[in-house]
């Protein structure tokens, strides 16, 4: 086995697609493949989110595997819809069902046609989603995509809502989203949306589907938009942005994840142009106190050597947000494999793109850890997976992105708009500071 193939900077897509499934109200996902995926998934997602989650399993067997999953997959159907009575069923293929070439849009549609006149019959998504093709972030996409192009299908007068699709990041970072959108006086959808499914309150009673979610009948009425709004520059093939505006004329912009103040301030000014209203003097205020704070701060940012790692679009925020800052990236990663990651970041930071940045895609963390060695880092940027490397090499880790299975609160992590980098820029000082505080012989109390 090559170093590019250990440890890679990536989870698998479905994954990624199971996150977005349970942006959609009363959802059930469901894997078609081994109960190892499942096991596997719900697992990493409890570790971040600290939530129960329930993912379904079509448990392939070696039989399955020769014969073909049909049997699988009815009895698994049947079984979610006496237990959970769900509205959706999510379903994300994995790497067995499609390596024997399993057609589960067919599987669907026999199963609808077979149980025709059941009543409460729940809607059936699919997501094509094989780990050998992709990473748990183009997963996510994929499955947005996926449940827009199934439920997007109303036809009629366009309204005055709009479409925003936000990216894979925190529920705190969701809601921040949704206030942000209704201080513009703007009537958004906002998809896929687990700021409740995955970062719910304490119950007295269980729930076997978690509340929450976007309605699936908000996101049929999709095609009827004024505009969408796509965060990231970095997707997939073909977004649901993109699909909508090919197949419904729903014109679509696309802006970065807005973190720092640069990303954040064509973030605002877009939401502006389309509400036609001013920035808000809340965020205006905000924007100020970033601002002095990053005038606080600068003289222990300053130079300072950052290693960058995570999803494609989270790289570029952070990169870009660094830069902005005073900090040298010295090595953007990503396990993704798009091609897009150098050119995105040179078109991005403009005049603060430097030479000195070493781009890796498809990376492992042991290629990171090798070319870390020789740059000789301050600090690392990115998920709980690189803390080995930080500890190995005596530097911090600023957590975010995911996962983050190490710390407690990873649903909770706001990094957008000009409060969530706020909050971002004194994790990254204070990470710094305490780190030269403890390598001081002398121990200052003063910083």
């Amino acid at each position: 086995m090559n170093a590019s193939s250990c440890n890679a900077c990536k989870q698998c897509m479905p994954l990624g697609a199971c996150i977005a499934f349970k942006g959609i109200e009363g959802v059930l996902p469901m894997l078609h493949g081994s109960q190892g995926c499942a096991t596997y998934i719900r697992r990493y997602l409890i570790s971040h989110f600290r939530e129960p989650i329930d993912i379904a399993s079509s448990n392939f067997s070696e039989e399955t595997t020769i014969f073909g999953g049909n049997k699988n997959f009815n009895t698994g159907i049947d079984n979610i819809i006496s237990q959970y009575h769900p509205s959706v069923i999510a379903i994300a293929s994995t790497c067995l069902s499609e390596t024997i070439g399993e057609d589960v849009q067919y599987l669907i549609n026999e199963y609808k046609s077979i149980h025709a006149g059941m009543a409460g019959l729940p809607e059936m998504i699919f997501a094509s989603t094989p780990s050998y093709q992709g990473t748990h972030y183009e997963g996510f996409h994929e499955a947005v995509y996926a449940v827009v192009k199934a439920l997007a299908n109303e036809r009629g007068k366009v309204g005055k809502h709009l479409n925003l699709f936000s990216n894979l990041i925190s529920p705190e970072d969701i809601r921040h989203l949704k206030e942000i959108v209704s201080d513009f006086k703007l009537d958004a959808m906002l998809f896929p949306d687990y700021s409740d499914t995955l970062d719910g309150t304490s119950w007295d009673v269980y729930h076997r589907i978690s509340q929450g979610g976007t309605p699936i009948e908000a996101v049929r009425k999709s095609a009827l938009a004024s505009l969408s709004i796509e965060l990231g520059y970095i997707l997939t093939a073909q977004s649901a942005g993109d699909y909508l505006q090919e197949r419904f004329d729903v014109v679509c912009r696309k802006t970065g994840l807005p973190v720092g103040i640069m990303e954040s301030d064509k973030f605002f000014d877009l939401l502006s142009a389309v509400s036609n209203r001013p920035v808000p003097e809340k965020y205006v205020k905000q924007r100020g106190r970033l601002v002095d704070l990053y005038i606080d701060g600068h003289k222990y940012v300053s130079g300072k050597r950052a290693v960058i790692y995570g999803e494609e679009d989270l790289v570029v925020a952070l990169t870009a947000f660094a830069a902005e800052i005073g900090m040298k990236p010295v090595l953007c990663a990503t396990g993704g494999e798009s091609g897009k990651l150098e050119k995105t970041l040179r078109d991005v930071l403009g005049d603060l793109y430097s030479g000195e940045i070493t781009v890796g895609q498809g990376m492992s963390f042991e290629r990171m850890e090798k070319e870390m060695n020789n740059l000789q880092p301050d600090l690392m940027i990115g998920n709980s997976k690189g803390y080995y490397i930080a500890r190995k090499m005596d530097i911090p880790i600023v957590r975010v992105g995911f996962p983050v299975h190490d710390r407690i609160g990873a649903q909770h992590m706001k990094m957008l708009g000009y409060e969530g980098t706020g909050m971002l820029f004194e994790q990254i000082v204070n990470a710094l500071l305490e780190h030269k505080q403890r390598k001081s012989p002398v121990g200052y109390q003063y910083m």
